[in-house]
């Protein structure tokens, strides 16, 4: 990653684990020293998007390549929040959330479950998945989206004419399906860095 040296030191962090895939506010901390919000220039700004994200761990680092992360972050927000059509909000979130759950990205699913949770108004669905895994049973329409984001999160291949089939089936036009597809596949990606530059955190209920 740009901006890093030899004299970078690996952290070592104490904080608990969380125990289980939640909706809670999981926490995250990085392997390697974010950059100081004192020395982040215009250009780190830039490629934050949004300001306010200068306090979070996790951008902070990212802005060490303050151009990779301004693209990054202008495909996640096109993916989630454009939705003047396509696939509503809370179906992407689905998508993001089973590919986490697969991946085993507790932080991930925690945010992507939420996003489900509030854009659906069915908690007890998202928490199904969340605890049950991509097999729980959660009506046709989103066991087609979870088998479809879960087929691409094992491997691109796995997603074939199967998957595209189910989902035409419980009413998903090409744009939809282009959504499911561009929701799992980011967070895919985005869970395998999360996961390997960082590590997540117990809620504040769960840390003691």
């Amino acid at each position: 990653m740009t901006g890093t040296t030899t004299e970078d030191v690996v952290l070592s962090h104490d904080a608990r684990h969380p125990h289980a895939f939640t909706r809670a506010d999981v926490g995250w901390l990085p392997w390697l020293e974010p950059l100081p919000v004192d020395d982040l220039t215009e250009r780190h700004y830039e490629g934050l998007v949004d300001r306010a994200r200068a306090s979070s761990d996790y951008f902070r680092l990212l802005v060490r390549d303050p151009e990779i992360l301004r693209a990054r972050t202008l495909v996640d927000k096109d993916i989630f929040y454009n939705t003047s059509e396509g696939l509503p909000r809370a179906e992407r979130e689905l998508a993001a959330a089973a590919a986490s759950r697969v991946n085993g990205c507790v932080f991930c699913a925690s945010v992507h479950a939420r996003f489900a949770a509030h854009f659906s108004k069915t908690p007890e669905l998202v928490d199904r998945l969340l605890d049950e895994g991509i097999d729980a049973d959660l009506g046709e329409r989103w066991n087609a989206i979870v088998a479809a984001a879960a087929a691409l999160t094992a491997t691109p291949l796995a997603f074939d004419e199967t998957h595209v089939a189910r989902l035409r089936a419980v009413g998903l036009d090409d744009l939809e399906i282009a959504d499911v597809v561009h929701g799992a596949a980011f967070f895919n990606w985005a869970n395998r860095l999360m996961l390997s530059i960082g590590r997540p955190v117990a809620p504040p209920e769960d840390a003691s």
